[in-house]
């Protein structure tokens, strides 16, 4: 705020009157939203007043692109984490794809992922997992993953090994932590690279090395997502990070266009080197903002989406708390029934900060009428996201003409999720008398 002689400026007294009845705006619109809300969703945003005006401010400021909301979000959630290098993007989906174009840059020298290289993964997955792979041209190999925690079976990862195999890229299954310590531990012995699609775990912890440590930090890189239904919302957003700085150099250069400048908007001549280098076969001295060395995109955020982040932030302990709650009250309260359904198991050595909570029905029962019947009693569910990726009309061409793609054994488990499962959300806005209809719902339902 702006100060003249010991007085408040006008702006300053116009801003806090603005600020005061976007507070009082919110306490009306949330009266309105709550009349209306009968169904129970799978997941929702969370936020008070406190988002609204930070999101007011921003606006205010009008800086409108990458700002001083972007640099204290990515300056928080690094301290979040423990982490050295955060860059926002603009969804979780861009995250997936700017942590795979950096392992494509030729600065990697042996190590950089070319066309026709192996990145094992797995097909029950979110396809923007899998997407950069393709679109990169390299080859994804598809391991089966295990029930009941629905992560990737690390007993198949010495079979998917080739000659070409150049990385991993698995997310952490609603919330659960894949087996890191066995994953890791198969990437350093093979050299391989590490990216951990952190975008349904944000939260979640794991036992490295007799350390606690967030899921997305013992990789190469981590990626998260910020769309509502995730742990924390900006409406869209994600961010990518990492401890090592030459990868955190080629995610922002693919984030900013390929550029070799690493300059923040509205900033010039960080390096102070801007007009007497040698790139390329450009002119001596030609302006370094304006060099290119990738072929890169504009993925970043707008303060705008950064503002609402900043208080996002600050809530999620809470929020992770109240997931793992409202898991284990579902879990209680289906525990009975383990002979109509497979309730999902923690990973050992974990802590979850769960996304959904998943079921698998047993033989003999038909997934698609008891969800039916959840969803006809006003109570939201989904897939879990692919079921089998390979068997989607994205991936036609290339399982009628065999190739595009590799197959490790049978996906016998993922066949089997893509016909049995689906999941009911945990998120921060239930509370425990829609957790006890959920119950009710489903006991009815199987």
């Amino acid at each position: 705020m702006k100060m003249n002689n010991g007085h408040w400026t006008s702006e300053t007294v116009a801003r806090k009157k603005i600020l005061q009845a976007v507070a009082k705006y919110y306490r009306l619109f949330k009266e309105q939203e709550n009349l209306g809300n009968q169904k129970i969703s799978y997941a929702g945003r969370v936020f008070d007043e406190k988002e609204m005006c930070r999101l007011t401010e921003a606006t205010l400021d009008f800086w409108l692109t990458s700002g001083r909301f972007t640099k204290e979000f990515e300056e928080r959630f690094a301290e979040y984490l423990g982490v050295t290098y955060v860059s926002t993007v603009n969804s979780g989906s861009s995250a997936n794809l700017i942590a795979f174009s950096a392992l494509t840059a030729p600065e990697l020298g042996e190590r950089r992922i070319r066309r026709g290289d192996e990145v094992i993964t797995v097909a029950a997955a979110f396809p923007t997992t899998v997407a950069p792979i393709i679109q990169y041209g390299a080859v994804p190999v598809f391991v089966d993953i295990t029930i009941p925690q629905y992560n990737i079976d690390v007993s198949q990862l010495e079979a998917a090994l080739s000659e070409r195999t150049k990385a991993v890229f698995v997310a952490h299954t609603l919330g659960n932590p894949f087996d890191i310590k066995a994953v890791k531990t198969f990437c350093d012995r093979h050299r391989l690279w590490l990216i951990e699609d952190n975008c349904d775990a944000l939260g979640s912890t794991y036992c490295f090395n007799e350390e606690e440590r967030f899921t997305g930090t013992v990789g190469d890189i981590g990626t998260s997502s910020f769309y509502p239904p995730h742990h924390i919302t900006m409406g869209e957003g994600g961010c990518v990070y990492t401890n090592n700085f030459t990868l955190h150099r080629l995610i922002r250069s693919y984030r900013d266009w390929g550029r070799d400048c690493m300059c923040a908007s509205g900033e010039d001549n960080h390096c102070g080197h801007r007009f007497d280098g040698q790139y390329g076969e450009l002119p001596r001295g030609y302006d370094h903002k304006y060099v290119y060395s990738h072929f890169g995109y504009n993925l970043k955020i707008t303060d705008l989406q950064a503002a609402i982040g900043c208080e996002q932030l600050k809530k999620l302990p809470k929020f992770v708390e109240l997931r793992r709650y409202h898991w284990q009250k579902l879990y209680d309260g289906l525990a009975d029934l383990k002979d109509r359904i497979i309730l999902p198991e923690a990973c050992p050595n974990s802590k979850p900060s769960w996304f959904g909570f998943l079921l698998t029905v047993r033989d003999g029962i038909d997934c698609h009428k008891v969800i039916c019947t959840i969803e006809g009693s006003g109570i939201q569910t989904r897939r879990l996201f692919a079921g089998n990726l390979i068997k989607h009309p994205c991936f036609d061409e290339m399982r009628k003409s065999g190739q595009g793609y590799r197959v490790v054994s049978s996906l016998t488990n993922t066949d089997r999720v893509m016909k049995d499962s689906f999941w009911v959300g945990v998120y921060p806005g239930l509370d425990d008398q829609k957790i006890d209809t959920m119950i009710r719902i489903i006991r009815k339902a199987l």
